[in-house]
C-alpha cells in the first residue's frame, strides 16, 4: 500500500517555473536607479502655500497648509521615518536651503494627517476603454513576526488592515484603492473602486474571492464584462432552456466544464490577474507590510500616498519581459 502512494507521488509532476528574460534591462535598470535619485527643492508654489491661508474653523488656528502636511507624510513614507525623525528631516532641508518657512511639530502632522485630503491618483488618461484588474493584500497592525508564529503559534491579539487595489495591467499604475478592516470582504470594495475610476472600463478580472452576485449585478449596470474565477462548487443558476439573457457567471461555468478551468483561463486572459500581486508585492517591498501610523483613519491617508508614490516609480520605466523557450 505504501509503495502504490509514493509511485502515485512519483507521477505527479511538480510544476515548472516559466523563466523569462527582460528585454528592455538597460532602460529599466536606469528607472531602478532614478527611483533613488531624489532632489529635495521648494517651488514658489509651495513656499506660499506653505501657511494655511483660508477661512479658520471653530477650535485650534491652522497655522500650516495641505501640502506642508502631505510634504511631511511623503517624506515618512519614503524613508520609513517616525514623526518626529520626519520633523528634524525637513527641519534640516529649510536650514540648508535657507528658506524662510516655519517648521512644523511632529503633533501637528499626526493630528492633520487625519483630515487630509489626497488628489486624485496620477495615471495616464487612456484614449479607449481599459481593462481592470482587482486584488487585495493585508497589512499587519499589531502581532508576532513570521519567525515567533512559525516556532510558538500565534496568540488571540492579532489585528490587520486590508489594501483594495484596482490595477491597469497595460501600465501597472494603481487607478484606484480603498483601506479596510479585516472584516471587510474583497466583493464590498468593488464599487467603491470602481467609483474612483474615471477612465471607460471595459473589463474587471478577480479571483474567487469576487465570485458573488453582488459584484456581478454592479457590473452589469456599469455595463463592464466580468473575468472572475468562477468557485469550484459553482452551480449554473439559469437553465440553458430560459428565454432570459444568460448570465455571464453561467457561461463560465459552462465553458470550465467544457474546455477545462485551465484552458479557460488562457481564454479569456484569467492571468493577467497575477499583476495585481505584482502590485502588492511591489507595496510590500517599498513599504513594508505594517503601517506606521496607528490609527484607521491615519491609515488610509498613509496609503493613499503610498500608492501615489509608487505610480510615480511606475512612470520611470517598467520591464518588457518575455519567455524563454525551452
Amino acid at each position: 500500500m505504501k509503495n502504490k502512494v509514493k509511485a502515485k507521488k512519483q507521477k505527479k509532476s511538480k510544476k515548472t517555473k516559466i523563466p523569462y528574460k527582460i528585454r528592455n534591462w538597460s532602460l529599466y535598470n536606469k528607472s531602478l536607479v532614478k527611483r533613488g535619485d531624489i532632489t529635495f527643492w521648494f517651488s514658489e508654489e509651495a513656499i506660499n502655500e506653505w501657511r494655511y491661508t483660508g477661512k479658520q474653523s471653530q477650535g485650534s488656528p491652522k497655522i500650516y497648509g495641505d501640502i506642508a502636511i502631505t510634504t511631511a507624510l511623503t517624506i515618512r513614507s519614503l524613508y520609513s521615518l517616525t514623526l518626529r525623525s520626519t520633523q528634524g528631516f525637513i527641519s534640516s532641508l529649510i536650514r540648508l536651503m535657507a528658506v524662510k518657512i516655519p517648521v512644523m511639530d511632529y503633533t501637528t502632522i499626526c493630528r492633520r494627517q487625519k483630515n487630509l485630503k489626497i488628489p486624485c491618483l496620477r495615471h495616464r488618461k487612456s484614449n479607449g476603454p481599459i481593462h481592470v484588474v482587482v486584488d487585495s493584500t493585508g497589512l499587519k497592525v499589531f502581532g508576532e513576526g513570521e519567525w515567533k508564529v512559525r516556532r510558538h503559534g500565534y496568540s488571540k491579539h492579532r489585528m490587520w488592515r486590508k489594501l483594495h487595489l484596482a490595477i491597469n495591467p497595460n501600465t501597472g499604475e494603481i487607478l484606484s484603492h480603498t483601506l479596510t478592516t479585516n472584516s471587510v470582504s474583497d466583493g464590498e470594495e468593488v464599487p467603491a473602486l470602481l467609483n474612483s475610476i474615471t477612465d471607460i472600463i471595459a473589463s474587471l478580472t478577480g479571483d474567487g474571492a469576487y465570485d458573488i452576485w453582488n459584484v456581478y449585478n454592479d457590473l452589469q449596470k456599469r455595463k463592464i464584462l466580468p473575468v472572475i474565477a468562477p468557485k469550484i462548487n459553482a452551480r449554473i443558476k439559469k437553465h440553458g432552456n430560459s428565454a432570459d439573457q444568460p448570465l455571464y457567471r453561467d457561461e463560465a461555468i459552462r465553458l470550465i466544464r467544457k474546455i477545462g478551468r485551465q484552458n479557460w483561463k488562457q481564454t479569456v486572459e484569467y492571468h493577467r490577474r497575477s499583476l495585481a500581486e505584482t502590485a502588492m508585492f511591489r507595496y510590500k517591498t517599498q513599504f513594508g507590510d505594517k503601517p506606521l501610523a496607528h490609527s484607521l483613519v491615519n491609515q488610509k491617508v498613509e496609503a493613499a500616498i503610498n500608492c501615489r508614490i509608487l505610480n510615480q516609480f511606475t512612470s520611470f520605466g517598467r520591464p518588457d519581459s518575455y519567455k524563454i523557450a525551452a
